[in-house]
């Protein structure tokens, strides 16, 4: 069987389902500051959302996420465990060894789990922000800006999940699912090297030598803290590509990542590249310690009962 171990794979959509539970309300906040207009600030925007939509309103569009993003998630902490795995095991070549793990390999293992969670999140990214984005009054905000779709009026875009991702395909192509995908790509590879890294760094660090395997409580704070850190860091980009994804709902505006940094930058200056960063900083803390105390705890049981019934 190799090193291959599908536990990972169950252990990661288990920790996914849990940060998108946690996380979604200020995603939709992070969206709205990014991509939308009319919000001054972090708590000026949730205080405009409560006022307009109610409580309901920060979990638009999170039915999508919640079924996609738990596979998503299974999938980059599989391809992440498995390949540093692998790669270990075949520096150290002494297969019932415990290698003990390098940076280099994790940094391997970050940067293949970035590119396939770009060919599979890119599509379920945009529908999630094609939903919580419309009913952000774009025309307003767009003035000069001739409308691709006229007389919407209070008219939602898109009934649902499904409604978007065939109107997209419809008036876009497939490749319309892929919008923003290379904006994604600069934000997830190094995003991910800065997410798994520090995690394993500090929860080796916060736990005593004598044990085995981290307590819930360093993999939450290890946890938190490798999101916070990987959010913060990927906000530039994350801007971009929100703004790239939610391009379209009404209007077309981006050739592409270089003319929306271009755009951008001409009309909001350098502080745009930085606009939701405390929200993603914020989010990102109980969402990724959601995500490994999930994955973690859910490992811990799976592999307790394989020790259980295979002495």
């Amino acid at each position: 069987m190799g090193n291959f171990q599908l536990e990972d794979f169950v252990a990661g959509w288990i920790g996914g389902a849990a940060s998108v539970i946690v996380g979604h309300p200020l995603d939709t906040v992070k969206a709205r500051l990014q991509a939308g207009t009319g919000y001054g600030s972090t708590l000026s925007c949730i205080r405009t959302v409560y006022s307009r939509e109610s409580v309901f309103g920060f979990f638009k569009g999170m039915s999508f996420p919640l079924a996609s993003i738990a596979v998503y998630n299974s999938v980059v902490f599989g391809v992440f465990s498995n390949t540093q795995r692998f790669l270990s095991h075949h520096r150290c070549r002494e297969p019932e060894a415990s290698p003990p793990r390098v940076l280099s390999d994790l940094l391997l293992a970050s940067m293949v789990a970035g590119v396939v969670s770009v060919g599979l999140g890119a599509p379920v990214d945009l529908i999630k922000i094609r939903l919580q984005m419309q009913t952000q009054p774009f025309q307003e905000a767009n003035l000069s800006v001739k409308p691709r779709v006229a007389a919407l009026g209070e008219q939602p875009a898109y009934q649902g999940p499904v409604h978007c991702i065939t109107t997209i395909v419809r008036t876009e192509g497939l490749t319309g699912l892929y919008r923003g995908a290379s904006a994604m790509l600069l934000r997830d590879v190094p995003g991910y090297c800065l997410y798994f890294i520090p995690y394993v760094f500090l929860s080796d660090w916060i736990t005593p030598e004598a044990h085995t395997s981290p307590s819930p409580c360093a993999v939450w704070l290890a946890g938190g803290m490798a999101g916070a850190i990987s959010w913060g860091t990927a906000t530039p980009m994350d801007v971009m590509k929100s703004r790239l994804q939610a391009d379209g709902v009404y209007l077309n505006k981006y050739k592409g990542v270089l003319d929306c940094i271009s755009q951008s930058y001409q009309k909001e200056g350098l502080k745009v590249f930085f606009r939701g960063i405390t929200v993603n900083a914020v989010r990102g803390f109980p969402m990724s310690a959601a995500m490994f105390l999930g994955y973690e705890l859910s490992l811990q049981a799976i592999r307790g009962d394989h020790v259980a019934t295979s002495p």
